[in-house]
């Protein structure tokens, strides 16, 4: 890695903003939609809205010491730029979800709530993906349950800590329809999500043409866990062989990837493509 690389200001600049400001987007929507009704995001916000409720402690204080451990674990298994941009995330969450809780909310119907609620929060989740960042939390989890089981699927493990999370909301609040309005919300929060970073298709395929294939492919696999496979084919212009790298990503991967290969050859040629169903290891399988 070049030093320019390290330390490229405009990108890490927009990073940071990025940052705050999806954490400004969630904010709204947890604050001032999805708390004020009882209800669930996910994830360590869910168990913050539990503490809120039980021990009067404001909710982004709760998170933020409930990421503590998670980012001192996953010191080493997340790239250093996307642990520093999870920690500002992290905190500026913490900080506007605490300043936005104490203006009334915005509506005290649950079902507008799970609805608005939901999708505020997905817009702001996009964001962070986009600026390869995120606010802690069970994606934080299941990035780090990956780094030890990379056949997992981020989405498997999010909608399973999601459940976890649901259930003990509607455990405490003894309220079934707390944990149907919330779903409701996290569905529409994924479904968002889908939409903004990767339209209607989950799984992309992306097509890396590059001179520093071995270093890209190590860099992949060691990193993002994710794995490349080389075929052959032939620059009709130029008349040389090349080889193309193929790599089926995630949604939470394939900013990583792009990133990964344009530090390491800022002249790549990278198409991300739409694919329909992967089947296989680390995917789908049937």
């Amino acid at each position: 890695m070049h030093i320019g690389e390290k330390f490229n200001i405009p990108k890490v600049v927009v990073e940071i903003l990025g940052t705050i400001l999806a954490s400004a987007i969630m904010a709204i929507g947890i604050a001032l939609f999805l708390l004020p009704n009882q209800l669930s995001s996910g994830g360590l916000a869910g168990i913050a809205t539990v503490i809120y409720y039980l021990l009067n402690l404001p909710m982004g204080i709760a998170m933020l010491i409930m990421n503590i451990p998670l980012f001192l674990l996953s010191w080493y298994k997340i790239g250093k730029s996307y642990f520093i941009n999870s920690i500002i995330g992290t905190m500026f969450l913490s900080i506007f979800v605490d300043i936005f809780d104490k203006m009334p909310p915005l509506t005290t119907d649950r079902f507008l709530a799970s609805i608005y609620g939901g999708i505020i929060i997905g817009i702001g989740t996009s964001i962070l993906l986009k600026v390869n960042s995120s606010t802690g939390g069970s994606e934080l989890i299941s990035n780090l349950i990956k780094s030890f089981k990379p056949n997992l699927r981020l989405s498997n493990a999010i909608i399973i800590i999601d459940i976890i999370v649901i259930a003990i909301n509607v455990f405490f609040f003894r309220e079934i329809e707390i944990g149907l309005y919330s779903a409701i919300s996290i569905y529409l929060m994924g479904k968002i999500i889908d939409i903004i970073f990767e339209g209607i298709y989950f799984t992309k395929l992306l097509i890396i043409i590059s001179d520093k294939n071995e270093e890209i492919s190590t860099k992949i696999g060691n990193d993002i866990k994710r794995g490349t496979t080389g075929l052959y084919g032939k620059g009709m212009y130029t008349k040389e062989d090349k080889l193309v790298l193929l790599c089926a990503a995630s949604r939470g991967d394939v900013a990583k990837i792009k990133n990964t290969v344009r530090k390491i050859d800022p002249k790549s040629f990278i198409i991300v493509a739409n694919a329909r169903e992967v089947l296989g290891y680390g995917f789908k399988v049937e």
